[in-house]
């Protein structure tokens, strides 16, 4: 039939159909923003909130609908939707349960962007937020009010590694009919059941150990609920929160050997944090596998295992210009945000001025995340960075 038209239409239209029948490994990506229907009744009957048919790019491809069912079968989880950033994917969270009036509360210890969402809203929107001490465990209840639709936690929490009684706080929330949002990053969803320990709603940056490559950004929403995955899916769409093919085929290759590197990373990050513990320059490691750290009993009751990322307390005795050099001084450890990737990162942070429940802000705080380098020669560079410290 082609051979019919001129050849500038046979450039876009043609009669060659691929034999049926091809297989491998790899999930196909499809990259599409048109879904072509079969008839104009088709069409007009589309249903894009489910996962049983196409309508749209925006709304889900094959290669979307599979990563989106893979990350919620990780999780525990039913349903997840894709997002192009972990930030992303907490929008969607926030502005699918609450409008102005409402009340949310969120732990001091949180990611910060999660945290400057919040007072946006508060600013913008008319949405109560309130910051609550990660630590309160079930005196969480005290603070919850009849507007409160939701509760944000996060474990360990964002730099400083508390972790929160996250079964203690699910109990709380849900005797006053307000849902628990746990941003379970740190964990990757293989060593932490969020919703085996009560949580109602799961967001993961898929940016971390899911890309696992340090090349792409990406979040995800999971829950097991089918109300909740249709008010998700609806802030979903109206925000506009695409994903493209490529991006989710890229970590679809990588989920395969997720768990070996994440099992590695955090060995290697734990031989680092226990060598850093016995060192005159450290105050204090904030690890949740070391008895030290606040919530480590919970860690020892609700996690399989622990991540490649946590932090250090420099003694007192030191500046900032001083570990600012120490951090220019490292030769394997990347200066960059972010972490899950393969290469080793560290990163100095300024706690809040605002967080209540912080009270060593005389010590010099720098985040480490572990990559897959071999720890002795992490270590090693350690010890030479240390000697510019005086």
């Amino acid at each position: 039939m082609s051979k019919l038209f001129s050849k500038d239409t046979r450039i876009n239209h043609s009669d060659y159909v691929a034999p049926s029948g091809f297989r491998a490994f790899p999930e196909p990506t499809y990259r599409a923003s048109t879904v072509l229907f079969d008839s104009v009744d088709a069409l007009r009957s589309r249903q894009w909130i489910g996962r049983d048919s196409y309508t749209y790019g925006l709304h889900g491809t094959p290669t979307t609908f599979t990563l989106e069912a893979q990350l919620a079968e990780i999780e525990g989880g039913k349903h997840a939707v894709l997002a192009p950033s972990g930030l992303a994917a907490i929008t969607i969270v926030d502005f699918a349960f609450l409008k102005s009036g409402d009340d949310v509360l969120i732990p001091e210890n949180i990611y910060n962007p999660n945290r400057e969402l919040g007072d946006w809203l508060a600013r913008d929107f008319g949405v109560s937020v309130r910051y609550y001490d990660p630590m309160a465990g079930e005196g969480i209840a005290g603070m919850l009010r009849e507007n409160t639709r939701l509760v944000w936690t996060e474990t360990p929490g964002s730099v400083t590694m508390e972790v929160p009684d996250i079964p203690a706080i699910c109990r709380a929330a849900h005797d006053r009919e307000a849902l628990v949002v746990l941003d379970n990053t740190w964990s990757a969803g293989l060593a932490f059941d969020a919703f085996g320990h009560g949580a109602d709603i799961v967001v993961q940056a898929v940016t971390k150990y899911q890309g696992g490559a340090s090349d792409l950004l990406m979040g995800a929403v999971i829950t097991r609920d089918e109300e909740l995955f249709r008010r998700i899916s609806m802030a979903h769409m109206r925000l506009g929160m695409g994903v493209g093919a490529d991006d989710a085929y890229m970590v679809l290759r990588s989920l395969s050997s997720m768990k070996v590197r994440f099992e590695k990373s955090g060995e290697s990050a734990m031989q680092v944090a226990r060598w850093l513990k016995e060192r005159p320059e450290i105050s204090r490691v904030l690890h949740p596998a070391f008895p030290d750290c606040p919530g480590h009993d919970c860690f020892l009751r609700d996690f399989t295992g622990a991540s490649g990322l946590f932090s250090v307390l420099f003694d007192e005795r030191y500046s900032e210009a001083q570990t600012d050099r120490f951090l220019e001084s490292l030769k394997l450890f990347g200066l960059g945000f972010s972490w899950g990737g393969t290469h080793s990162l560290a990163v100095p942070y300024r706690i809040r001025p605002d967080r209540r429940d912080w009270t060593d802000r005389q010590h010099q705080l720098i985040r480490f995340y572990i990559g897959l380098e071999d720890p002795q020669d992490l270590i090693a560079d350690l010890e030479q960075a240390m000697r510019v410290l005086g």
